[in-house]
């Protein structure tokens, strides 16, 4: 149930892009990417709980669909999940439109914290584990996708 019977759940990018450069200017950039992605990961390990597919370890080709359908268009519209893929032991998850490249200049140094931590952390409640994760492209750097990478520890 919305808690904003008028309005609904959601706001604006334009909104959120104001608080990550208002905590980035308090902060500096490395203590807002600490906050950033702690926060996402704390919305993904909610978000798993919420649907209901924490500790499903679902294969990474099913993997996919389910974080789409939960972070994509039929979801919170945080960032489009278009692959994600087994790479040994590390996943590597492919996304587009993310909410922190938004409105960003191509050739901008701008990461994707939130979004990062957000697929982070749903990725370890549906999978049980402990990931180290890194953004390794980025749509700003000529990159096809904001690109995740995710090792088991």
């Amino acid at each position: 149930m919305s808690i904003r019977p008028e309005l609904g759940d959601y706001n604006s990018i334009i909104c959120f892009k104001s608080v990550i450069t208002g905590i980035e200017d308090t902060l500096g950039s490395d203590g807002a990417a600490v906050a950033f992605i702690r926060a996402g990961k704390l919305r993904g390990h909610q978000l798993a709980q919420e649907l209901g597919v924490a500790g499903t370890k679902v294969p990474a080709e099913q993997l996919g669909e389910l974080l789409n359908s939960a972070l994509g268009k039929d979801g919170t519209r945080l960032c489009a999940v278009r692959n994600v893929t087994q790479q040994g032991d590390d996943i590597v998850i492919d996304t587009q439109e993310t909410v922190c490249s938004a409105g960003e200049p191509i050739g901008g140094q701008r990461s994707c914290t939130f979004t990062l931590g957000a697929v982070w952390g749903a990725l370890e409640a549906i999978e049980g584990k402990t990931y180290l994760g890194e953004q390794t492209e980025s749509v700003l750097r000529g990159g096809q996708y904001d690109k995740f990478v995710f090792s088991p520890l």
